[in-house]
Formats: C-alpha cells, sequence, structure tokens
C-alpha cells in the first residue's frame, strides 16, 4: 500500500524516529500552557439511543444487562435491529458547527478535541479506509472537517482523538449469541474483529491484538493527522497494552514529524503511563493530581458525571463545581479539558449550554488571571485536602473561606478565594511578613490589591498574620480572585 511507503518515508526522513530515546528534546506547545482550558465532544451513533453512557454499542450485547433489556424492548431482537442500524438515523439534521464553535469560544475554551472516532468504530471524519464513516453515510458531513473549519474561525486550536484501540473487542460480546455481529468479517467491516474481551488489568493479555488490526489503527491515525493536522492528538485508554508499544512510537515520531514540516507544535495526550514520559502530555481521567507539578498535565472530565456522551439521565456537575476543580487544576500547572455531549440530532442541550455560559462568564471576569498565567511558588493554602487520582471528582468538595489557590503573571499574584466570605474578610496567609530574610516566604513589596470583576476598592494591610483583605460589596457563590500587585 502506498500510504504504508509514505508514512515509513516520513519516519526516516524526519528528527524523530520510533524509540522513546529519540523524543527527549519534545517539549510540550507554548500555546498548550497559554490556554488553560479546552472543550471536548462525544457525539456519535451512542447518542442515538442516548441510554446509559457511550459503552452503549457494547454493553447492548452483553445479555442481561440495563443495557440489553432497553435495546430488546426499545428496538427488538439484536439480529434484526443491531447497533448498525443506528447509522441512517444518526442524520445529524440540527448539527451547526459554527453555532457550536461559538459557544465554546463564549465559554472560555481556547481549543476544542472533537472524538474521531470512538470505540463503537464510527468514524466521524471522511476517510479511505472504511466506509462506515459519517461522509459516506448516517449524516453524509465530514463532520470532524466542518468541525476543524468552525474552531478555527473562531481563533481556538483544534485538536482531536482517537479511541480505536478499543475496538479490537468492543463488539466481542455480539457473538456470544444470535446477533448481528456475525463471522465472516473482514477488515474495513463495521464490527471487526469483535475478539473477546479481554482482562483489562493484563497488559499483555490474550487474545493478542494481530498485526492486520495494529496495522489498521496505525493507517486510521496518520489518515487523521495528514486530512486534519490537528494541533494535539489524544488516546484513550488501552493503548499502554504491550501490543501498541511498537505502533504507537511509529505514530509519534510520524506525528511529530509532519508538525515539523508544518511548523507547527503538538503534542500527544496519553493516560496510564502508554508513552514514556517526556514524550508527550500526562492525562488523569475524571480527577487531578493533587500536588503542583514541574511539567504540564490535563484532566479530562465531564459536564456530566454519569456519561461522555448525553443520554435523557445525566448527573449535571455544577458550574461553581466545574470552576473551582479548574481553579485547583491550573494552580498546579495542568489544564482542564471539559466533555460535552451534544444530542444525537447534533444540538447542544439546554442544561449544557447553562454551565458552559456561566463558566464563560466567570472566565471572561478573571481572564488575567488564567490565560498565559503560571503556578506561583505556592500552589495553595487551606485545610482542604484534595483527592489525587482518577474518578475522583464526582463530588462536589466542601471548600472553606481558608482555602485559597494560586496563580502569577507579570506583575501579580491572583489568589482565588475558593468560596468568598460573606463579611468580606479575607487572609491571605502566604503573603505575610516575615522578619526572617532567609525563610523561603513572601518578601516582595505590595503596591495594590484589586479583586478582579468588581469596582470596589479593597482595603488590605499586611502583618505577620498574612494579607488581610476587607471588601463590603463584594458577594459571589463563585471563586473571587483578589489580584495582588507587587512593586
Amino acid at each position: 500500500m502506498e500510504y504504508r511507503k509514505q508514512i515509513q518515508k516520513v519516519i526516516e526522513k524526519g528528527p524523530y524516529k520510533p524509540d522513546w530515546n529519540s523524543f527527549s528534546h519534545w517539549r510540550p506547545p507554548h500555546w498548550f500552557s497559554e490556554a488553560k482550558f479546552g472543550i471536548f465532544i462525544h457525539w456519535g451513533l451512542y447518542s442515538i439511543p442516548a441510554y446509559s453512557n457511550e459503552w452503549y454499542s457494547r454493553n447492548m450485547y452483553i445479555q442481561g444487562t440495563k443495557e440489553w433489556e432497553y435495546h430488546r424492548k426499545t428496538f427488538g431482537e439484536h439480529k434484526k435491529f443491531g447497533y448498525k442500524d443506528f447509522i441512517p438515523l444518526f442524520t445529524a439534521e440540527k448539527f451547526e458547527p459554527n453555532e457550536w464553535a461559538k459557544l465554546f469560544h463564549e465559554a472560555g475554551a481556547r481549543y476544542v478535541f472533537p472524538v474521531a472516532e470512538h470505540h463503537d468504530g464510527f468514524q466521524m471524519y471522511r476517510s479511505e479506509l472504511s466506509c462506515y464513516n459519517a461522509y459516506d453515510c448516517g449524516p453524509k458531513r465530514d463532520v470532524l472537517g466542518e468541525l476543524k473549519e468552525a474552531i478555527e474561525k473562531e481563533n481556538m486550536v483544534f485538536c482531536t482523538s482517537s479511541h480505536r484501540a478499543e475496538h479490537w473487542f468492543f463488539m466481542g460480546h455480539g457473538k456470544e449469541f444470535d446477533s448481528d455481529v456475525k463471522e465472516p468479517m473482514k477488515r474495513g467491516d463495521f464490527y471487526w474483529p469483535a475478539m473477546p474481551e479481554p482482562d483489562f488489568q493484563d497488559l499483555q493479555s490474550n487474545p493478542y491484538p494481530s498485526e492486520e488490526y495494529l496495522d489498521d489503527w496505525l493507517l486510521r491515525t496518520c489518515e487523521i493527522i495528514d486530512r486534519y493536522q490537528p494541533s494535539m492528538l489524544y488516546f484513550d485508554w488501552w493503548v499502554q497494552h504491550e501490543a501498541f508499544k511498537e505502533p504507537l512510537k511509529k505514530i509519534a515520531a510520524y506525528y511529530y514529524n509532519r508538525a515539523a514540516e508544518w511548523n507547527r507544535e503538538v503534542a500527544i495526550c496519553y493516560k496510564h503511563d502508554a508513552m514514556m514520559f517526556g514524550c508527550g502530555i500526562v492525562e488523569v481521567e475524571r480527577g487531578k493530581l493533587a500536588d503542583a507539578k514541574p511539567y504540564l498535565w490535563q484532566t479530562d472530565t465531564a459536564i456530566a458525571n454519569n456519561s461522555w456522551c448525553y443520554t435523557d439521565t445525566l448527573e449535571y456537575k455544577t458550574s461553581r463545581q466545574l470552576i473551582q476543580n479548574f481553579v485547583d487544576i491550573i494552580s498546579k500547572n495542568g489544564n482542564m479539558l471539559l466533555n460535552v455531549g451534544p444530542k444525537g440530532d447534533g444540538s447542544i442541550p439546554e442544561q449544557d449550554k447553562k454551565v458552559l455560559k456561566e463558566i464563560g462568564a466567570w472566565m471572561h471576569q478573571n481572564a488575567k488571571a488564567i490565560y498565559g498565567s503560571r503556578p506561583w511558588r505556592k500552589s495553595e493554602e487551606g485545610n482542604t485536602k484534595e483527592v489525587q487520582g482518577q474518578f475522583t471528582d464526582q463530588k462536589e468538595v466542601a471548600y472553606t473561606k481558608e482555602d485559597i489557590r494560586f496563580t502569577t503573571s507579570g506583575d501579580s499574584i491572583y489568589a482565588f478565594v475558593m468560596k468568598y466570605p460573606t463579611n468580606g474578610e479575607v487572609t491571605i496567609r502566604s503573603l505575610a511578613v516575615s522578619k526572617d530574610q532567609n525563610a523561603p516566604e513572601f518578601h516582595g513589596m505590595i503596591r495594590s490589591v484589586r479583586i478582579l470583576g468588581f469596582s470596589e476598592e479593597p482595603n488590605f494591610r499586611q502583618d505577620e498574620m498574612g494579607l488581610h483583605v476587607k471588601t463590603h460589596s463584594v458577594a459571589s457563590d463563585l471563586p473571587v480572585v483578589i489580584q495582588v500587585q507587587i512593586c
């Protein structure tokens, strides 16, 4: 195949080789460190049944699950109406990419990550490798291409993700009974290869992904890279399996070499140590790191607790919870990628719009403390302890007035008071006067103190207990940002 030869030529010719040692000079994009906030988009065939979550295509074929029962009751027997039969129903009649992009820009996002292909194997882009894509069937539109154009028109950075790796086994349960997931299958078929599900914890588990499947995964990923030139590429879990190591190195070398040709800064986001540290951006799913890090990292989370895609039973987080989580993340050198799940028809749910607009209003008010900021020498003060790790952001943290997070930019330190007190009295202990010049504490001279987004000029004084700030009219249910300008 000519495309394989092209890929190999780019790898051999470019500065990066398929070896972790070759990536030692790679650096994270400057734009990523400045951006802080991005939007993730989970939209696909699974948005049509809109039941349970985006794993519907797997779970509907597992006998006895709630998805199995729902599918039989709603759509009929699996052999007569399978997952593939959602394709003609996916017409996306209300999909307006320009409206999406304007909403995300209004929310304060600086980059956007539409999912190019999820575990179900339906490509949301034009492809030469399979006819089961949004351009050739379903909406009959190049969804990814239209979104790229709309996103860049709003001066946001276009990125995309591939969740294809898990498709190796995702439809496998359909072979366990009389369904439409049947042999024989060949490469390019929608359900192919539908293998038995592995032990997710075993990184050498069988059935081991075949060379044919790994080759297909590599080609599909390189096709996305070449056709859409994303500024960041995201891989979901399971690429940490041993079988993906060599093709993943090839993809990284190909992508980074292509970026060198384009004169662009790009990165790969990865989970579970799928890549060698320092070769891409560390990703934490629905959670975060509890302490400030010297390296850039990202959390991917969602507006809803119980699904990445739209369903009619979403459990929404509040804008306050999301903003507080965001503040804690950026104070520790991280970015937040917030997922939105459009409806099957392409419209954005009203509650998603509401939350995004509330976030956007707060982001606009406090932009100076966010975009282009850096962690300060201290990321936080207060007694509330953050929980580290994946799937830890389901419950809203009960912050107090003592909980403060910090960033810095230019001549200012920004103190985010996570729960602003009703009496308007705040003490920032990290800005106390220190008589010991050898102590690693704050020794700067304060020029002024302001409250971002409020006209009131606060009273302030500094002593050995901290910087005391007093306001009378400042009130908010969201974090309030105190700008401390240094001489």
